[in-house]
């Protein structure tokens, strides 16, 4: 597949959450009031900020982090994790009265997840935490956030990324209702099937319907919205553009993190001045690698296994 010519590093100031995952992989997912007996336990980092984070680094970005972490061992592991992933620390603070954030993930044989999140220390990055990051907005080639920490930090990180003019994704997960202000500013919103339609509540099951619901997400002042659809791909959508980006075959073993893996991705080939459409398919490749393995950070591919996917690919 030929591609747009290959920049340096691009710089991804991430914004967002850290979490510590205790995932326990089963048959399948219990229902409401019962209990199942055996499964695989595991931890692994994760938290869909931190996610990002590592995927994008992993993908070839130049990251920096702003977050926060409880003053305790899940707080210590994940400064460590982000180090040895080379990722500029610089911002992410230690709370003294908020635990670190943990999730409890089940996953299910096909890969489909159930995941409770208590946020702790995620709640308490401040939009004066962002204020104080200024310098790493001025630097940034690409802002990536999630919504996993307070709305109003969002905002003010938006705020700031527009003010020097660094184009903004927003991962907006888990969905909630966003202000109008807020979405004139994200130059790329990428909501999952759901996301779309809690954001919209127009219900989104195939192309067709992703499309509608990109309209009036456009509508409402997005510039691009990406609509990822799993197995499907993803519907690119623009104010002149609706085309579904297929997705890439892979046997799904934990699905949990591969929006993340998409989205670290993604920002990685935008900074690097590739077209929407080679972004996304860059994208596509990544979270299929991911898909493939347990684990929320832990699965996300590094550079060279995305792009020896790419090269099998007949686009």
């Amino acid at each position: 597949m030929k591609t747009s010519p290959r920049r340096a590093a691009p710089r991804i100031l991430v914004v967002g959450s850290s979490n510590t995952d205790m995932v326990i992989k089963l048959d399948r997912l219990p229902a409401p009031g019962e209990t199942i007996l055996g499964g695989q336990f595991v931890t692994a980092a994760g938290g869909k900020g931190a996610n990002q984070a590592v995927s994008a680094a992993r993908a070839g970005g130049k990251v920096t982090f702003i977050a926060r972490v409880g003053h305790d061992v899940f707080g210590a592991q994940a400064l460590a994790g982000f180090k040895k992933e080379g990722i500029n620390v610089e911002y992410v603070t230690k709370d003294n009265n908020e635990p670190s954030g943990v999730a409890l993930i089940f996953v299910a044989k096909d890969g489909e997840s159930s995941i409770a999140v208590a946020g702790g220390a995620n709640g308490r990055l401040s939009p004066a935490a962002v204020q104080k990051a200024r310098r790493a907005f001025a630097r940034a080639d690409i802002v990536l956030m999630q919504l996993e920490t307070p709305l109003a930090t969002v905002q003010e990180a938006a705020r700031l990324a527009a003010s020097v003019g660094i184009p903004i994704i927003l991962n907006p997960a888990p969905a909630r209702a966003l202000p109008q202000a807020l979405l004139k500013l994200i130059s790329i919103l990428t909501p999952n099937e759901t996301e779309a339609e809690i954001l919209t509540g127009l219900r989104v099951r195939d192309q067709n319907s992703a499309a509608r619901a990109a309209e009036r997400l456009l509508a409402r002042g997005v510039q691009t919205v990406i609509v990822t659809l799993g197995a499907q791909g993803a519907l690119l959508a623009t104010k002149g553009l609706k085309r579904l980006v297929p997705g890439v075959r892979a046997q799904a073993v934990d699905c949990t993190a591969a929006g993340d893996v998409f989205n670290g991705a993604l920002a990685v080939a935008l900074g690097e001045g590739r077209t929407l459409l080679e972004s996304v398919r860059f994208a596509n490749a990544a979270a299929a690698i991911s898909v493939t393995r347990l684990g929320a950070q832990p699965s996300a591919p590094h550079r060279a296994e995305i792009d020896r996917l790419l090269r099998k690919q007949k686009y």
